[in-house]
């Protein structure tokens, strides 16, 4: 029987599960652009932990005209060279820059970034894969493509509210972290 932790692939959204989310406006600048506590400690853990490691992110502030494909790429490269330094990796970054009243394929909850992903890494199985997210779009895009779904959150009201899109609740990338690393050593 197929549990969570034979997992290969990790799927991440970025604003407020990676770094914290800007209310109300969107991280458009490398200084905007500040990592949650525990979060480059738990990229390390998942270097070690999965084959593949992947972020989708739904960008409409490209869409809106407040950045450009060129600042988002600045904001990526942030990332990923602090996260690298810390000996962690992501094998594959995915946006939308699409406004949420577009409806287009590749922004969640629909799956276009999923099959993106899938299509570039070929070892992808989505049930075999684990979606993390802060929002319930990112749990129903992992929902809609079979996968394992875990909700940052500091508080458990969606989970209590969502039982079946939902299947764990912790309130930081670093707990998860920490909690999958201890069930992958049973």
């Amino acid at each position: 029987m197929r549990t969570m932790t034979d997992c290969k692939t990790l799927f991440l959204d970025r604003d407020g599960v990676i770094n914290v989310r800007k209310i109300d406006g969107y991280i458009t600048k490398p200084e905007e652009f500040v990592f949650i506590d525990g979060v480059l400690e738990a990229f390390t853990m998942f270097s070690r932990m999965f084959e593949t490691i992947v972020v989708v992110t739904n960008q409409q502030g490209i869409g809106k005209g407040l950045m450009s494909e060129d600042d988002f790429e600045k904001v990526t490269r942030k990332m990923t060279d602090e996260i690298s330094a810390r000996s962690g990796r992501v094998d594959g970054i995915f946006h939308c820059p699409y406004l949420a009243r577009e409806n287009h394929f590749t922004r969640k909850p629909s799956v276009g970034m999923g099959l993106q992903a899938r299509k570039r890494f070929k070892n992808i199985r989505f049930k075999d894969s684990i979606m993390i997210g802060d929002s319930l779009s990112d749990v129903v895009f992992g929902k809609h493509l079979g996968m394992y779904t875990v909700h940052i959150a500091p508080d458990a009201e969606q989970a209590r509210m969502h039982p079946r899109l939902i299947d764990m609740r912790f309130d930081s990338l670093l707990e998860f972290a920490k909690y999958f690393q201890d069930e992958k050593k049973i």
